[in-house]
């Protein structure tokens, strides 16, 4: 079906989770250069004020929320939609990683967080944006999964099965929506070259790791008109 995109000279409008992260940062850089007006969602509106500095405020919005909370989201929503009316684009970057226990001495306690963190936070996104979308028969909205979400690995049970099941949300969504002019799409990276990343993994070679700056490259194509036939698809980034 065809979607209605913003014209050349009407700013495209884009939802970002995680924005202070050293991905959602990039992702950010990469649409703001785009000239997009950004919605940036973080934990604390003086974390994303922190992270970027000097920000339009006129322009763009900082918006404090647990994007765990379906209700913290339709409400952050109803805000973000007043001011700008419709949204384009939602990247779902926030989530998390942590290495765990084996399966058979796994705690409840890690399984639920990285549950919420990484599958359930892209229901309660969907739930706040894609209604809107579906009504203006228009949309994208890109998650961010992982290369490893395939096949489980020890001591990740916990995070591998919530980026499977996240990918498998991504399918479900993106079958869903097609007809109504929404897609839904990944990324899924090996490892990204982040400070954190690097900190956990001092003897690793980054060299070996996928840049941000790719990976929001490759956010922003999932987002163009050059990606209006992927529906459901995980773009495997590697070096």
């Amino acid at each position: 079906m065809a979607t209605s995109l913003p014209s050349a000279s009407e700013p495209s409008h884009v939802v970002i989770t995680g924005a202070a992260g050293a991905l959602g940062r990039a992702v950010v850089q990469r649409f703001m250069g785009d000239g997009a007006r950004l919605v940036l969602i973080g934990h604390s509106e003086s974390q994303l004020a922190d992270a970027f500095p000097g920000l339009d405020n006129s322009r763009h919005l900082l918006i404090a929320a647990d994007v765990t909370s379906d209700t913290g989201m339709q409400a952050a929503a109803g805000q973000i939609l007043q001011a700008f009316q419709h949204i384009d684009t939602v990247v779902h970057v926030a989530g998390g990683f942590e290495m765990g226990a084996s399966v058979h001495t796994l705690d409840r306690a890690s399984w639920d967080r990285m549950m919420n963190l990484n599958a359930w936070s892209f229901v309660a996104v969907a739930q706040a944006f894609v209604p809107s979308m579906v009504e203006r028969k228009a949309g994208s909205v890109i998650a961010v999964t992982a290369k490893v979400a395939g096949r489980g690995l020890a001591a990740m049970s916990a995070y591998i099965a919530s980026k499977s099941a996240l990918q498998r949300l991504v399918e479900a969504a993106a079958a869903e929506l097609s007809p109504h002019g929404v897609r839904v799409n990944s990324i899924a990276p090996s490892v990204l070259d982040t400070p954190a990343n690097r900190q956990a993994m001092p003897d690793a070679n980054p060299a070996d790791w996928v840049s941000t700056d790719v990976a929001a490259q490759t956010v922003a194509f999932l987002a163009s008109p050059a990606a209006q036939a992927l529906h459901g698809q995980h773009l495997t980034l590697d070096v």
